[in-house]
């Protein structure tokens, strides 16, 4: 039987970074700074870094918690871009009843396939309904939480559509939904409401300009110290210089 590992990169300069590969953005061995901002005088109210291979979603909901019991914020709502968009994290912030508003990520199909989002869920009945009109109905859920929805061979064997449905053997089609998936679709209405709108354009005034100043204006572009408390102590001295900034163009202003 043979067992395959993930190749995991490991620095030979600085164990504790993280390599980081994404679309768009620059390859290797990277820290990863998340910060939280206020909506009404972008003050940085929380830093925390993790190695680059860390997914954005894992440390949120912690740090947000760290937050509202160190300095009693009452968060009626959070603006996230779309790396944030996860079941977990969404069911998260229903559960403290904060309106999350997450920047969309429609994920192509694979080549000349229909997307998911053409076939049409019923809660109801928990059913889908494909676009030929057939029914997908529930069969079973997975460990990870995921229901399995089939569709009847009977139906898919002679279907106009089946070339961009499925290329089972058996034509069967097969989707699977999260027993959480309703709160995902929350957060999504929640994007397109009239109050989502308005947060999700300030945040690209907000934690995106603080982003920019301390890359262009304070050096954070590059590590100056190894080891994840050398970037730690970096990243926080950045936060309180921009934050002693703001505090006095607050201040001045007034």
């Amino acid at each position: 039987e043979v067992v395959e590992e993930k190749e995991i990169k490991v620095s030979t300069t600085d164990k504790e970074s993280g390599y980081m590969f994404r679309d768009g953005k620059p390859e290797g061995f990277f820290y990863l700074d998340h910060r939280t901002t206020d909506l009404k005088y972008n003050i940085i109210t929380d830093v925390h870094l993790t190695p680059g291979n860390i997914h954005d979603s894992r440390p949120y909901l912690n740090r947000l918690d760290r937050q509202i019991k160190r300095f009693g914020f009452n968060v009626e709502a959070v603006g996230l871009d779309a790396g944030y968009l996860t079941i977990p994290l969404c069911k998260g912030l229903e559960n403290r009843k904060i309106m999350g508003v997450i920047a969309h990520r429609r994920f192509k199909p694979k080549k000349g396939y229909m997307p998911k989002w053409k076939y049409i869920y019923d809660k109801k009945s928990n059913t889908y309904t494909c676009p030929n009109g057939s029914t997908l109905t529930y069969s079973t859920t997975n460990r990870e939480g995921y229901r399995h929805y089939h569709s009847d061979p009977k139906d898919c064997v002679n279907c106009p559509l089946l070339a961009q449905c499925t290329n089972a053997q058996n034509h069967k089609k097969v989707i699977t939904r999260h027993v959480w998936e309703e709160s995902k679709e929350k957060v999504r209405e929640n994007r397109l409401s009239k109050e989502g709108k308005l947060i999700y354009k300030k945040r690209k005034e907000t934690i995106e300009r603080s982003f920019a100043d301390a890359k262009q204006l304070h050096g954070l572009r590059y590590c100056r110290l190894r080891s994840l408390k050398g970037a730690s102590e970096q990243a926080i001295m950045t936060a309180t210089a921009q934050n002693i900034k703001k505090i006095a163009n607050h201040l001045t202003a007034s």
